[in-house]
């Protein structure tokens, strides 16, 4: 810089000033961009052999002035190369040494340890490679990192690379980082504090692919520890550059491991999906819905890019792939017509090859999505029955009750009998030993199917298994004690031998939490149409919750000349308790107006789902009419008279059945 001042003054013409000040202002910049522009492209020597690993100096001018070489009339010389000084810098990456292919080649712990004393000059990078080559060597054996840890040569390794940590290389470092959370140094070691300061501290210079190496690695460790700022500044990195991703891979893995942490970086990743979707092929759309799965996220816009993608890609799917993504879309409840399509029809001829735990995840996830493949259910039940010696009773029990909720059973009469012969051989020996949950569970399933047996029906309905349902408060009990009413009505209604036990009296009265649903259109228009041409109001009731388990929309009576009469001291068994004294009028009729919503049907059809179709079996055989009233049929109707005169032709259509029979 003394150089350059000197010929600057050098240049500047001696006494009173011959040109204006601006010009001699615009000459002197102008010859100042030329010398600094010539500066900079003088090459840096060689590195000088007792230069400090990876520090970096600035080649500097040197102290010769350049008036030697110049005079105040002369021109600027064509070039500076002979004049400057060149000072030596050290390259950040030399040529690969002996020591560093030992480290690479090593394979046990001993031969890293031993380079320490062995003659070679270890910088503080090389120790560092050590350390993570160290921790690669232990991750299999976690009993051997604690005699590690007490050795000696490790300490002074971690001593040579906490004293230089600012000189070792971005890489190393982050690696260094997972290595020592990976040997589970003591969380008050200094050497691993100073590490973990150290990458605070880079974060902004680090390149993403770093912070990405750091979150899908560390994250785990991190919280472990308690290093909420490291891992906070983290994710507060990754959020701010998150454009700086260019990779599928690197997005899906963020994702997985660092976007649960962080609700505004999860925002982010997910957009970033969205923007590299076209490129992700078959397995980077696989890992973006198990993880969206894994964090129950249903993320709707990136959920339907993905299953564009896996319509219109031709590429072929394997059967991990396959049973990852029927999983993920019954875990998020995510119907797609023609990605279920594939995935049935992809899957089937998979079937026989697959595990029995395979085929009940599977035909879990197809019951949630309330999607019903005729050909795929049939290969499930063929291949239950393949097995029927080596199959599980809790496979068998979730295929049960795939079945049910779907309210399928195999079209083949004696394929349909082997199946159920095979349940009750299983059952009758290992039902009591189930969880009682899942007993009920199973014995509904079996009555959804027509399928229950009277040994089956006490095992679940004697006293010491329902006692600890009576007084359910979680929502799963809760759930668990409307199905054991449902079981209890089967046994009532549908089986007329049946003895007992039964479920207590007071046990069938109507809770408040059965009632407190909240009311649809459909059913507040039904209720409200159906009032209109009841015109008093005891002619009708509405919301009738009845001892089966089931709640009615709407109960009339009918005398032989279809005429409304009124409910008032008429028996009504159906009701916890039972009310009423004066016996029906002849030729009367009970009716009961049951509405199906959307979700009662299965997807992409017109057939009620198994619990639905038990509903209303229940119902009539408690002796009622069935008026249904489906939504499909519902949304036709635009005017009040519409709405009447469709209520009006049901009952009629009710009662002409029950007189056909």
């Amino acid at each position: 810089m003394k150089g350059l001042w000197n010929h600057l003054l050098a240049v500047l013409p001696a006494g009173p000033c011959p040109q204006p000040p601006a010009a001699m202002a615009a000459r002197l910049v102008k010859r100042c961009a030329c010398l600094l522009r010539e500066a900079t492209l003088v090459p840096p020597a060689a590195a000088p052999a007792v230069a400090p690993v990876g520090r970096l100096r600035l080649a500097q001018v040197g102290r010769r002035t350049l008036t030697s070489a110049t005079s105040p009339g002369s021109h600027f010389p064509r070039s500076l190369s002979g004049l400057l000084e060149k000072e030596r810098v050290f390259s950040a990456r030399p040529q690969q040494q002996e020591v560093d292919r030992l480290i690479e080649k090593a394979t046990r712990p001993e031969e890293l340890l031993e380079l320490l004393g062995g003659g070679h000059r270890l910088h503080e990078n090389h120790a560092a490679l050590v350390l993570i080559q160290l921790s690669r060597l232990l991750s299999d054996r976690p009993e051997h990192k604690a005699s590690l840890v007490r050795d000696a040569r490790f300490q002074q390794l971690l001593q040579l690379v906490s004293s230089q940590i600012a000189s070792v290389w971005h890489g190393p470092l982050v690696r260094l980082l997972r290595s020592l959370y990976a040997l589970a140094l003591p969380a008050a070691c200094k050497q691993l504090l100073s590490v973990e300061q150290e990458v605070r501290w880079r974060l902004r210079r680090l390149r993403y692919k770093h912070l990405a190496f750091l979150a899908e690695s560390s994250t785990a460790y991190m919280q472990q520890r308690g290093s909420q700022e490291l891992l906070a500044e983290l994710l507060v990195s990754l959020e701010r550059r998150w454009a700086e991703i260019e990779d599928s891979r690197m997005v899906v893995a963020l994702m997985a491991k660092a976007g649960p942490l962080s609700e505004p970086l999860m925002n982010r990743l997910e957009d970033k999906c969205l923007e590299l979707a076209e490129q992700f092929g078959p397995e980077e759309l696989r890992r973006v819905l198990v993880t969206l799965a894994a964090q129950n996220r249903r993320s709707v816009p990136l959920l339907r890019a993905v299953s564009y993608h896996l319509v219109q890609k031709p590429f072929p799917l394997t059967k991990g792939i396959l049973l990852d993504l029927a999983y993920a879309y019954g875990k998020l409840g995510f119907q797609q017509t023609q990605v279920l399509r594939r995935l049935a029809a992809d899957l089937l001829p998979h079937v026989p090859s697959l595990a029995s735990g395979e085929v009940a995840r599977c035909a879990k996830s197809f019951a949630l999505l309330k999607w019903l493949s005729g050909p795929l259910f049939e290969a499930f039940a063929q291949h239950v029955l393949d097995r029927a010696q080596t199959v599980p009773v809790p496979h068998l029990c979730n295929v049960l009750l795939a079945f049910a909720h779907l309210n399928f059973r195999p079209e083949c009469p004696e394929q349909e009998d082997q199946f159920f012969s095979l349940v009750h051989e299983k059952l009758d020996s290992e039902l009591t030993g189930l969880h009682p949950a899942l007993q009920v569970d199973v014995v509904w399933a079996l009555c959804v199917l027509r399928q229950a047996r009277e040994a089956e029906l006490r095992a679940v309905l004697r006293p010491e298994l329902h006692s600890q349902f009576l007084e359910a408060k979680s929502p799963k009990d809760q759930g668990t004690f409307r199905k054991l009413l449902h079981v209890n009505a089967s046994a009532r209604l549908e089986h007329p031998g049946y003895a007992g036990p039964c479920l207590p009296a007071a046990a069938l009265l109507p809770r408040l939490s059965a009632l407190d649903g909240k009311v649809t259109p459909l059913q507040k228009e039904l209720q409200d149409t159906l009032k209109g041409l009841l015109g008093s109001s005891d002619r009708g009731s509405f919301a009738v919750p009845t001892q089966y388990g089931w709640i009615l929309d709407a109960e009339v009576l009918l005398d032989p000349d279809g005429q409304f009469l009124p409910l008032r001291n008429f028996v009504a068994p159906h009701l916890a308790p039972p009310s009423g004294s004066q016996p029906l009028p002849p030729g009367a009729k009970r009716l009961a107006f049951l509405r199906w919503e959307f979700p009662s049907y299965g997807s992409r059809s017109r057939d009620l789902l198994g619990r639905f179709a038990l509903a209303r079996r229940h119902v009539q055989a408690a002796g009622f009419l069935v008026v249904d009233v489906p939504y499909y049929e519902w949304l036709d109707l635009k005017s009040e008279w519409q709405k009447g005169a469709y209520l009006k032709d049901k009952m009629r259509k009710a009662v002409a059945e029950e007189l056909a029979k």
